[in-house]
């Protein structure tokens, strides 16, 4: 059994346990495309070797010395792919918000000495290019989609050799559970944004204690930023307890999402509850006669529900 004390001993725990046709999915031209757990491996393996091919890597394995990759990305199975590569090698990512300002981006990107970047798409490829010549640690972006001008991230692949990727194992050897294993920047709303450092330990351990209170189920959908360090967490929580993640496409999706996928469950936030439920409401008082009145019927009956209590088939006339 392979010893759980780094994020990314997830792929071969489940290789051994329980691998998947769909380890993780998201939408591509319309259609789901599943990506199993060993492909995941390969994959993640792959980006690992061009990465080093590229010259990032560990370096003295001091928090100062290890190469920053950073992120600006929607959810989508390449995120936590990357993440992964990233990690084994003792690189370390650093995500920030797609919607970041750019004077932040410059300082973040700056601070943090990021060497490569990836993208989303045209939009965020053009937001880094306009600070790359101002950051001379940038060496490269990439972006996941295909943009004009821009490094499409497969380049990075195409880099992989054999002996590159034999060449990981020792390196993944090397990272101990007190390791960084990532750094997030805080949102500037209280001065100039502060990196966060957190180590393997720092996210595995809330993993490992939540593992036993966790609802069983095979199939999760994740919207929530994996920015954020709370999805990331549970991101980690999912595969390592063996459950397929399907990335929503965006928020103003989730609805439909949900209906494709049918996941066991999801993790969300009050706020994004609340505006689910004003939707529904909107489309209730649109309704006229019998529909209207079911409708109604049924919403005040869940006004009544409460977990884990028997109100009997009261309720229902009541």
């Amino acid at each position: 059994m392979t010893e759980l004390k780094r994020l990314f001993d997830c792929i071969d725990y489940n290789l051994e346990k329980k691998p998947l046709e769909d380890m993780v999915a998201g939408k591509e031209a319309g259609q789901w495309r599943k990506y199993s757990t060993a492909e995941c491996k390969t994959i993640v393996d792959n980006l690992s070797a061009g990465l080093l091919s590229l010259g990032i890597g560990c370096g003295d394995m001091t928090a100062e010395g290890r190469d920053k990759v950073a992120i600006l990305c929607k959810n989508r199975p390449e995120w936590i792919m990357l993440d992964l590569a990233v990690q084994q090698i003792g690189a370390v990512l650093v995500p920030i918000y797609p919607t970041i300002n750019v004077n932040e981006l410059a300082f973040v990107l700056s601070d943090a000495e990021v060497k490569i970047v990836f993208v989303n798409d045209e939009d965020l490829f053009l937001k880094v290019l306009s600070l790359k010549g101002k950051i001379p640690s940038i060496k490269e972006i990439y972006s996941f989609e295909h943009t004009a001008n821009s490094k499409h991230w497969k380049e990075i692949l195409a880099m992989s050799t054999p002996e590159l990727v034999a060449s990981i194992k020792p390196i993944a050897d090397k990272i101990q559970y007190d390791d960084l294993a990532t750094i997030i920047y805080t949102s500037g709303t209280t001065g100039t944004p502060k990196g966060v450092m957190l180590s393997h330990r720092n996210i595995l351990s809330n993993v490992m204690a939540s593992m036993p209170y966790f609802p069983p189920g095979n199939r999760v959908l994740s919207f929530l930023p994996l920015n954020h360090i709370f999805e990331r967490m549970v991101t980690y929580l999912y595969l390592f307890k063996g459950m397929s993640i399907y990335y929503a496409e965006s928020l103003d999706t989730i609805a439909v999402n949900l209906n494709e996928v049918k996941p066991h469950m999801f993790t969300t936030v009050p706020r994004l509850l609340e505006k689910v439920y004003e939707k529904i409401m909107i489309k209730g008082n649109e309704l006229s006669g019998i529909k209207r009145k079911l409708f109604f019927w049924a919403h005040g009956l869940a006004e009544k529900f409460e977990i884990n209590k028997n109100l009997g088939l009261g309720i229902i006339y009541n």
